[in-house]
């Protein structure tokens, strides 16, 4: 049985990100992906936006490592020739009572470090966006788009070039804590890989997105007790016709909805200009849970009959959209604590019996973009030993 220094669960944006400043310190690596390829889960399937930072609470991790982590992910997809680009985000008031929560939003951004917001109306809203309809908008000229994928890419590489073994198909099905570190249990996932083994592993971090819950529960976490239960929280996406490509030069998002679910259903952008709208939240009872494997065993379909609602929600807004221009797209999932309100990241260096684990659980929105910064706590606590 071979002994590594750091066994990192999880091969999305995150664990990759993780796995890179884990081997920069020289830690021998392991990353442990059960999915056939990287970034197979939450990290392709959603908005690819690199947040602002003006919608989470003063003093929050969710507020620290956005703010943090947007600007290093900039700096990283300079270096590392991932496409990245700074579109600029309008939140808009389309009636007069909304007008209120942008002034909030932009005290709250402010305090959170967001830099150059500002308030637009009148003149200068048209002239950023002509095609959109609004009364005021809250303007953040620093919140981007990016190769998501592409990033977590990058960040393996970076990890495979400083010692660490990248690792797919390969699901981990056990963990015990031990004198010497914890055991780690794989089984080889699909056809790529139909053996598995088991090492140790002297500290572990869960960076398993969708079934950070999970993995934790296997380690002996008594998630119930902490609150960690992941809900999989579906949002679909709907694309715009490619005859509108180009009407719109910024995201564009509403003011949110008051029960904190969502952002709001938003215009999107890719680094192509292509043009989407998404997620809702879809919620079922029972709450989807993935399943063991390769492939989660998620429903990734997109029902046609949602497009209204799209429709309506975004009418208000772009005033030139029509209910044809709108065609289903793709499903993303969010590991959510809470269906409502407001709920932190859960990062947790766990002590006594449990010590040498790291968890990451309930990394949902903006965890993308806070993947630098969750990486370098993360990196910190790792230098400091088990």
């Amino acid at each position: 049985m071979f002994t590594v220094d750091v066994t990192v669960i999880g091969g999305g944006v995150v664990g990759c990100a993780v796995a890179a400043e884990a081997a920069k310190r020289g830690l021998s690596t392991v990353l442990l992906e059960k999915e056939g390829a990287l970034a197979r889960g939450t990290t392709s399937r959603n908005s690819e936006v690199s947040h602002g930072g003006m919608y989470y609470p003063e003093g929050s991790l969710k507020a620290r490592f956005c703010v943090e982590g947007r600007r290093r992910l900039k700096e990283f997809c300079g270096q590392a020739g991932v496409g990245y680009r700074e579109c600029g985000k309008l939140i808009v008031a389309v009636e007069e009572n909304e007008r209120e929560e942008l002034q909030r939003l932009l005290a709250l951004g402010r305090s959170n470090g967001v830099e150059d917001l500002q308030l637009v109306a009148g003149r200068r809203l048209r002239e950023l966006a002509p095609e959109v309809r609004a009364l005021e908008a809250l303007y953040s000229p620093r919140t981007g788009v990016m190769d998501a994928e592409g990033v977590a890419r990058a960040y393996a590489r970076l990890a495979a070039e400083s010692g660490a073994q990248i690792m797919t198909s390969a699901q981990v099905t056990g963990l015990e804590p031990g004198t010497a570190g914890w055991q780690v249990v794989v089984e080889g996932c699909g056809s790529a890989r139909q053996e598995g083994w088991t090492h140790q592993s002297i500290r572990v971090v869960n960076a398993a997105g969708l079934r950070a819950d999970l993995v934790a529960e296997l380690a002996g976490v008594d998630i119930d007790a902490r609150h960690w239960r992941q809900t999989l929280l579906k949002g679909n996406y709907f694309q715009i016709a490619p005859v509108h490509m180009g009407r719109i030069g910024q995201l564009v998002y509403p003011v949110p909805p008051a029960d904190g679910s969502s952002l709001g259903v938003h215009v999107c952008l890719d680094l192509n200009g292509r043009l989407k709208l998404g997620p809702d939240t879809q919620t079922t009872d029972p709450a989807p849970r993935p399943g063991p494997g390769p492939g989660d065993g998620l429903d990734y379909t997109v029902d046609p009959a949602r497009g209204e609602a799209f429709y309506q929600g975004a009418a208000r807004f772009l005033p030139w959209l029509k209910p044809e221009d709108l065609t289903p797209d793709m499903v993303g999932y969010r590991p959510k604590l809470t269906i409502q309100g407001f709920r932190d990241f859960q990062l947790c260096r766990e002590e006594g019996d449990l010590a040498g684990l790291i968890n990451l659980v309930g990394i949902d929105s903006p965890g993308l973009t806070s993947a630098p910064a969750l990486a370098r706590q993360v990196g910190a606590w790792l230098g400091e030993g088990p």
